[in-house]
């Protein structure tokens, strides 16, 4: 029998049977303004004509799920076409009547595909950067090192606020265009090698500014999705002659994903990535330590800027002993990362003994429930 796989993301649920291919499903509900505030749930968004104006209801808030109704209306859209805590176990099992069920944090499931990819390791470290925060949490031997965990409060979310009050303050009002900006940041920012480098170049006038780019914005009309203009057709100088909205970005493109290695540049008072990892790795036993940062593995969508690993790797070979390899290893999709472990999971000889069915909570209440999944 084939085992449902969900990997419930604040920002995507990522879901399918473990016989099959994983789909990657936004996990909220959407209101459109040009739609007579119709509401449109998960991967309904593609019925969207005009995307513009449109704001995002999101069932979890800063890593917490606060919004069961609107959880439960992308639910009953996953469980129906395709195929936490007290709330969850009810629905799971009284609602949607699951057979069985388990509860695993997502960095565990990375770890097990780690393993599973590396299987003579017996380390990694884990560095989850996603919509809400960036978690860091090391493993050996598939167990999770609780105390060594770090969080840092910076995420897609706040990326993307970030930029849309960016081009506000300097060219255009986008505060209420969260989706076409969030597509504005995946497609130009990158994570700078040399930020002192690449500012003063983004400061220079005409083709000497390399980090200088057009971005076209959609229509929703002639042009469904917003796309950077080709290097030889930027005008430097006037307007464009066909009437495209353009936004000229610069700096931006690299300083929003710089908040990932120095939250302090805005005002948040915690370590930069590199930073947090080694102080993660400090607070584990000196032979562990090695190992650790020679299997860092990178899952979550802010992983995909461009130089975000090369940059990584090259901070912390700065801040780590010179005997001791760094390895940064960046998965080829690393937002199904977590996903593909569970699909290992769910064949693994002993899913049967981790699992709680619905006889166990029926028989015993939540309490089987919270005694089994350590999350």
């Amino acid at each position: 029998m084939a085992t449902l796989v969900l990997d419930n993301g604040a920002y995507t649920a990522k879901i399918g049977y473990s016989s099959e291919e994983v789909r990657v499903i936004p996990n909220c509900q959407f209101r459109s303004k040009t739609s007579r505030m119709k509401t449109f749930t998960a991967n309904q968004l593609d019925e969207i004509k005009d995307p513009s104006a449109l704001f995002y209801i999101l069932p979890i808030q800063k890593g917490y799920l606060v919004n069961w109704d609107v959880q439960r209306k992308v639910w009953d859209h996953l469980f129906g076409k395709e195929m936490f805590k007290e709330s969850m176990n009810e629905i799971l099992f009284e609602e949607y009547r699951f057979q069985s069920a388990l509860r695993i944090n997502a960095g565990s499931l990375s770890a097990r595909r780690y393993f599973r990819a590396q299987p003579y390791e017996l380390c990694c470290l884990v560095v989850d950067s996603g919509f809400s925060f960036t978690h860091i949490a090391p493993y050996c031997r598939s167990r999770r090192m609780k105390d060594a965990i770090r969080r840092i409060s910076v995420g897609g979310k706040l990326l993307t606020n970030h930029l849309k009050e960016i081009i506000s303050y300097r060219q255009l009002h986008v505060m209420d265009e969260t989706h076409v900006i969030n597509q504005v940041k995946e497609d130009v920012c990158f994570v700078s090698q040399d930020f002192y480098k690449d500012m003063a170049v983004a400061q220079l006038k005409g083709r000497d500014n390399t980090v200088m780019r057009d971005y076209v914005l959609p229509d929703f009309g002639a042009i469904k999705k917003g796309f950077c203009k080709p290097a030889d057709q930027v005008v430097l100088s006037g307007k464009y002659k066909t009437g495209e909205q353009i936004l000229r970005l610069a700096n931006e493109r690299f300083a929003v994903p710089e908040m990932l290695f120095r939250p302090s540049d805005i005002g948040i008072r915690e370590m930069g990535l590199p930073e947090a990892i080694v102080d993660s790795v400090a607070s584990l036993s000196e032979d562990m330590q090695p190992h650790m940062y020679g299997n860092i593995i990178l899952t979550g969508g802010n992983v995909l800027f461009p130089g975000f690993r090369e940059r990584l790797e090259a901070e912390l070979r700065s801040l780590v002993p010179a005997h001791v390899p760094v390895k940064v290893t960046l998965p080829e999709n690393p937002i199904t990362y977590a996903w593909e472990g569970g699909k290992l999971v769910a064949n693994d000889p002993d899913y049967e003994e981790m699992v709680v069915t619905r006889d166990d909570y029926e028989e015993n209440g939540h309490f089987v429930c919270e005694e089994k999944f350590d999350i």
